[in-house]
């Protein structure tokens, strides 16, 4: 493949609306690259010199090292060709054909060059007196236009214009003699027609080449000049198909000879073009390309030269998808490398062709034997690094997802370096180069290829690709060993399920998010051994298994340490380990303290027959707060290395099973894509497949650990999510409510309102709500509005979503576990699938308008409160009537298609219509109904499928896990069922409307538009919201985002400021580590936007980006764009701020520690000028930046994670670091966006956190619903208090109440005290060190009697542990 050889297309003093929607393109076709402007001089030997001053977009070579010039002694005339491909692989062959013709010429001589995008200017003037020009495969926007604007400008005095397939806008360029393209898009004629046709994807490239073999014959016959012309150019591009050499020379004398007027009169000869199959089998030594599968096997069994493994009958088979363009072109030595290898390890090799784009055709016939229809692959490779269907251009994935699904073998998609040489790939963090992990990277990932392998370099002088052996020598061990678990017996394979314990404690180990996780193991172990493995020794409940691997049997009964499965002495683990001399620079000499016992390093966990649990060790600086500034991450240490030595090698495992949701191997250090096999994560996981259970929730992440520890990514649910209900002080409320209701019109009204106002005071509802002073008169408007605002506080307490439990896995919930569910899916308006919410539908009936009803609920109008509970209640009544009707009397559900064939029957009996027939809403639209009840009816059977363990075994039994997207299944029920290997979506497909809080920051700021905001953007968040927080903070700078001919969002412009209404809002982006690694072109896209806005020409009080980035630039001594860098992330491959493990370690001195965290690990600025660079420090810009931020915000995304849940939410938060950074040491306002319903919500952190307190941690039904996971579930509840007081810690918006509450529910209680400490008495004491900790640092102010019992406790439960009786 090649390289945009330099930069874009662009100066260097690039301007950001001309820049880098490069780095977003995804449609590149064939082996394309960005790539070469072309010279084929037949003369002239113009020198050009090329500055090769990139800004680090694509590599930096400089094509002078490829310009041919002739020796032209014999005064021959000049044809001087230009061109542009996106095609390397086109570069060597098209230097020999022009050598060849310039030793042998009688009639002109021919000059090529290799031409180079950053010398936009050089190219223009190339083309001022070229001859012909010539371009293939243009699919980059960006690149298109610049192309356009300068040949439009030579089209008519150029003797020719050729384009091969390209977008449209170039495709038009075309000239040829009277055959002209200029039409495209207008014409009827097939020819156009085809060019026409919107979804130009695989079908194209196919029907393009049909044509290609038909039509020179037809036209031949046709007299016309036209038909000759056109006849011409379909000849041509035949030619260029060919692409060999001699093709080419024959191509170039053929367009020289018809078109060039100085060789007019000349009779220049060629031959006709050599073709080649469209589609067959290519192996180095074969004597021909094959078209059928048992002819190439037939000469293969006859091989003279094959080793005697690759004889055995039972050698794994490997099918290779290979480039036909690099075969043509003679740029075949890196699939040479991969077959050669393979085969010396003893597998046989089917490596297939396809010269159209759409390769599941060539697969379903090469793989799959026609008469049995089996495979005969084992696995499948793909050298191409593109989507199976439709590569750069248009991908069909669900026609991909089915002919691999027909195959049904893992399926490895290996990229080759397209846009950098071998040395620029080398010394890059980012690895992979932005538009390549767009285009060879995610678009694989949705038809479920994996492990984004580099096995092959680019040369910077041939352009040619060459095999890096290490990593072909790792690809091809990785393919062989996929391919042994499709061979081997179950009894004989052995597994290696990996457990994380986070943070580093007893009570933690079995860490993953929203998952029982030794239940689902012991249901998981159940399953495989009824299968066939061999699980020997498995205990008979969950619980004993939590026993056998926490505590270490030879020690007495309670002791600190795991279960030792293995002790690996020095010299063992140092034979084993090849990289371990690495990790003493961080870690010291093996065997280092952490896993050890001094002499040995540990590996904990426990073996049944051939299954091993182990326990992953974790970081290992979550300790120790110096570690934690260190601005990028440290390497493992040597236990860590020493798990994955012991499980590779000496335990010997065919696959390795990471249990849950997260572990630490995919967030070591090293490249962030495509990485070299010197870094941690592709070290450590080494040879072994890596099969790994993800939340489906979770696509960010999981896109993490698929392309850095090259896992197999397979869903599971979250717990079903129940409605929190009220309980306590909240219900007398709510009953208080309702009797005020009844009877605010007789004398009783005040004395109710004033039970109400002191019963909100005790449940701390003042904080939430402006209430008037006990005793004061009131009149009676008043107290509606003060019981409507109570009431609304309440029901949104009430309908707030939460998970119960924690979720097993193979336990699907049951039809009526999934009504909440339901109910939030019906919730939302779907227009692109023409269903209406069911609250639309309802408000209908009842002539009003949802959204008003929504903003009246807000503002605490008593009767839209009251009516918005009546929408509720009606839809949850009408969903629940649906369900029953659909499930069995055990609650499963049954054939819902038939059940609402027979429901739709006559429409009497709709059991939702009987429902609301007894309600106010009873002329609900039926129409509306049936169409949304079909769609739930449909939500349903995903809701309940279960796909997870059938999943499981399909991947451990070598099969193809079919793909899905992760994220949200309210907003996006395609999630479900769980059981797919996630992904996250095309990243050019995020941004969508955006939603504001603006107004909300005015209205607290007495009247005044903040001059900005500090908001934190996350990768996860970005996929559910389909880039809500990306638009939003496009719209604070104000510009919009402009979408190509494609629908692809590349580029923005400004909004002007009259239509903006209001002041330009500067903001300080900082994206998580996920982010950045998911969407480096969105980070792109931001940069440009806010430097765009930085350069507008308008006054200061009107933009604040300008009036901020001009003060800043004197200050530092910048240029206005280096000033206005506003987009910053951890350096490349770090993650967070490492706050997060410093409170959950207790491991920090005072906040100034953790805001210096953050501030070091959270300065590395992203830059538009130079996207391919990676990160680059950026602090003092970065400080500047917060110092004048008068708002802080983040989203919250789905009803299953809160502020509390996780700790990465505090973890980016930098309120308490603003209020620093000021001048004034204002404390900035503190916002949270919760759009996790259909009505949407900005609340200020504190409002949040209150409210997340007391739908979770107070809550019966939580609490109740974790404790019944039972040694999980205290884990649950004690990380919820270790993330209050991490809020606390950064921004210091927790009331005191929250921890005075807490107390009282968990450690007053002492019945539940003594539930949480028998259950898990390791988490119970983190608990009690986080109520003495939280008070320690002056966050909760209580009785000392408090305190002194909580040490009391503390000294009781160590004892417990410690085991010893007093």
């Amino acid at each position: 493949m090649a390289s945009l050889v330099s930069s874009p297309f662009t100066l260097q003093s690039t301007k950001p609306d001309q820049l880098s929607s490069l780095s977003q393109k995804h449609y590149f076709l064939h082996s394309f690259l960005p790539e070469k402007i072309n010279q084929t001089n037949f003369k002239s030997s113009l020198k050009v010199q090329c500055a090769a001053t990139g800004n680090g977009l694509f590599t930096q070579t400089t094509q002078e090292v490829r310009r041919i010039v002739p020796e032209n002694n014999q005064n021959l005339p000049t044809v001087k060709i230009v061109y542009v491909v996106l095609e390397a692989q086109y570069q060597s062959s098209l230097t020999a054909a022009v050598q060849a013709l310039n030793k042998s010429s009688k009639d002109a001589s021919h000059e090529v060059e290799l031409r180079d995008e950053s010398t936009y200017k050089t190219f223009c003037k190339d083309l001022e007196d070229a001859n012909i020009f010539i371009g293939s495969l243009i699919f980059v926007e960006e690149l298109a236009l610049k192309v356009k604007a300068a040949v439009e400008k030579e089209r008519d005095r150029l003797d020719a214009v050729l384009v091969f397939p390209s977008m449209p806008e170039v495709m038009r360029l075309n000239k040829f003699g009277s055959f002209s393209m200029s039409q495209l898009g207008q014409s009827k004629s097939p020819f156009f027609q085809l060019f026409k046709r919107k979804k130009q994807g695989a079908g194209f490239a196919d029907s393009m080449l049909k044509l290609v073999r038909t039509l020179p014959k037809v036209l031949k016959y046709l007299p016309s000049d036209k038909a000759q012309d056109a006849r011409l150019y379909i000849l041509s591009l035949q030619f260029w198909l060919g692409g060999s050499p001699d093709n080419l020379q024959n191509f170039l004398k053929m367009i020289s000879g018809s078109y060039v007027p100085a060789l007019k009169g000349k009779r220049i000869d060629y031959s006709d073009p050599v073709l080649f199959l469209d589609s067959g089998i290519w192996h180095p030594l074969a004597p021909c390309m094959y078209d059928d599968v048992k002819e190439y096997l037939n000469w293969y069994g006859t091989r003279r030269d094959a080793n005697e493994k690759l004889k055995d009958p039972n050698a794994p088979v490997v099918g290779l998808v290979l480039q036909r363009s690099h075969i043509v072109t003679g740029d075949e030595s890196h699939y040479v490398a991969v077959i050669m290898e393979l085969e010396a390890k003893g597998a046989k090799v089917i490596p297939i062709f396809a010269g159209g784009l759409d390769f599941s055709g060539p697969v379903e016939r090469f793989f799959i034997d026609p008469v049995i229809k089996k495979p005969m692959v084992n696995s499948m490779v793909s050298l191409t690094g593109f989507a199976l269907v439709g590569g750069p251009a248009r991908q069909d994935h669900p026609r991909a997802v089915e002919a691999l699904s027909k195959l049904d073998v893992p399926y490895i998609v290996a990229l080759p370096l397209v846009f950098q040489t071998t040395e620029e790939w080398l010394n890059s963090t980012l690895g992979l180069h932005p538009i390549q992990v767009a285009l060879q990277v995610a678009l694989p990932e949705l038809d479920g290829g994996m492990e984004p392998i580099v096995f092959a370099g680019r040369d910077p002088r041939t352009g040619k690709s060459h095999a890096l052996h290490r990593r072909v020598e790792q690809l091809c061990t990785r393919a062989i060993r996929w391919a042994e678990l499709k061979r081997k017996t179950k009894t004989e394979k052995k597994l290696a399920i990996t457990v994380f314990s986070f943070p580093p404690d007893k009570g933690n180990v079995g860490t993953a998010a929203y998952l029982n996780v030794f239940s689902s193991i012991f249901s998981v172990l159940k399953e495989l051994k009824k299968d066939g493995y061999n699980v020997e020794g498995l205990p008979e409940t969950s619980e004993a298994l939590i026993e056998d691997i926490i505590h270490d049997k030879e020690a007495q009964f309670s002791s600190p340490n795991l279960n030792i499965a293995y002790k690996m002495g020095v010299r063992e683990y140092q034979s084993l380990t090849p990289y371990a001399t690495a990790l003493e620079e961080n870690w010291g000499k093996p065997p280092g303290n952490l896993n050890s016992d001094g002499e040995n390093l540990l590996v904990y966990g426990k073996q049944y027959g051939n299954i091993f649990i182990g326990v992953q060790p974790t970081f290992g600086y979550e300790g120790d707060p110096m570690r934690l500034l260190f601005s990028k991450s440290a390497s493992p240490h040597h236990g860590f290395a020493a798990y994955y030595s012991f499980v590779e090698k000496i335990f010997k495992a065919d696959a390795v099973l990471h249990f849950g949701t997260h572990g630490s191997l995919e967030f070591m250090p090293g490249k962030q894509v495509g990485m070299s096999d010197v870094f941690y994560p592709d070290s450590l996981i080494g040879n072994i497949p890596n099969v790994y259970y993800y939340a489906a929730n979770n696509p960010s992440e999981a896109t993490i650990a698929k392309r850095r520890s090259y896992a197999n990514t397979i869903s599971y649910l979250t717990p079903p999510a129940e409605n929190a209900g009220l309980y306590k002080g909240l219900k007398q409320l709510s009953e208080l409510i309702s009797s005020y209701q009844s009877l605010k019109d007789t004398g009783r009204g005040p004395q109710i309102v004033s039970s109400i106002i002191s019963t909100a005071r005790q449940c701390n509802l003042d904080k939430d709500v402006e209430l008037p002073d006990e005793g004061m008169e009131i009149s009676a408007k008043e107290r509606d509005l003060v019981v409507g605002k109570v009431y609304s506080k309440i029901m949104e307490i009430e309908s707030r979503l939460l998970p119960c439990g924690l979720h097993v896995i193979g336990e699907p919930p049951s039809a009526m576990e999934a009504v909440a569910t339901l109910v939030n899916i019906a919730a939302l308006d779907r227009p692109e699938d023409g269903i209406s919410s069911l609250p639309a539908i309802l408000a209908e009936t009842v002539g009003r308008n949802i959204e008003e009803v929504y903003r009246g609920s807000d503002k605490g109008i008593l009767m839209d409160v009251e009516l918005l509970r009546q929408i509720t209640e009606a839809s949850r009544g009408a969903v629940s009537a649906f369900v029953q009707k659909t499930t069995n009397n055990k609650g499963q559900v049954v054939d819902v298609a038939d059940k609402l064939t027979s429901i739709l029957g006559f429409g009497i009996n709709e059991p939702w219509v009987d429902y609301l027939s007894n309600t106010k809403f009873y002329r609900a639209d039926r129409v509306k109904l049936r169409t949304l009840f079909q769609f739930l009816g449909e939500c349903l059977k995903l809701v309940v499928a279960d796909n997870e363990l059938g999943s499981l075994k399909q991947a451990l039994e070598g099969k193809y896990v079919e793909p899905g997207p992760g994220g949200d299944p309210i907003r996006n029920p395609k999630v479900l069922p769980t059981g797919k290997n996630i992904h996250a979506l095309d990243p050019q497909a995020i941004l969508t409307t955006a939603a504001i809080l603006i107004e909300r920051q005015k209205a607290d700021n007495d009247g005044k538009y903040p001059e900005t905001v500090a908001l934190v953007l996350w990768g996860t968040d970005n996929i559910k919201t389909y880039g809500e927080s990306l638009a939003q903070v496009l719209w604070m700078i104000g510009v919009r985002p402009v979408a190509d001919t494609f629908g692809r969002v590349n580029q923005v412009e400004p909004v002007s400021l009259e239509e903006l209404g209001r002041p330009r809002i500067d903001v300080v982006v900082n994206c998580s580590g996920v982010f950045r690694d998911l969407f480096i072109n969105q980070m792109n896209l931001l940069d440009r936007a806010v430097k765009m806005v930085a350069e507008l020409d308008e006054p200061a009080d009107q933009n604040y980006v300008r009036k901020h980035a001009l003060e800043q630039a004197e200050a530092l001594g910048v240029d206005i764009r280096e000033a206005a860098t506003r987009v910053f992330s951890n350096a490349s491959g770090s993650y967070s701020s490492n706050i997060n493990l410093a409170v959950e370690n207790s491991s920090w001195n005072d906040e100034k520690q953790l805001q210096d965290m953050y501030l070091s690990r959270k300065s590395f600025a992203f830059d538009c000028d130079a996207p391919g660079a990676g990160m680059t420090e950026k602090r003092k810009v970065f400080e500047m930046a917060l110092s004048t931020a008068e708002a802080t915000f983040q989203n919250l995304d789905s009803s299953e994670i809160s502020l509390t849940d996780v700790s990465h939410y505090f973890d980016s938060d930098p309120t308490n670091l603003v209020q620093n950074m000021r001048k004034d040491k204002k404390k900035p306002n503190a916002y949270i966006a919760d759009t996790t319903t259909a009505n949407a919500q900005v609340r200020t952190l504190a409002e949040t956190v209150r409210l997340d307190a007391r739908t979770k941690l107070f809550n019966p039904k939580w609490y109740e619903g974790m404790m019944s996971s039972g040694y999980e579930g205290v884990r649950e509840i004690e990380k919820r208090l270790t993330n209050t007081v991490g809020w606390s810690a950064t921004s210091g918006q927790v009331d005191n109440w929250v921890y005075e509450e807490a107390n009282s529910t968990f450690i007053q209680d002492e019945e539940m005290l003594n539930r949480l400490m028998s259950t898990n008495p390791n988490s119970f004491r983190k608990l009690v060190q986080t109520f003495v900790e939280a008070n320690g640092r002056g966050y909760w102010e209580t009785s000392h009697e408090n305190i002194e019992k909580l040490r009391q406790l503390y000294s009781a439960v160590e004892d417990k542990i410690e085991g010893i009786d007093r």
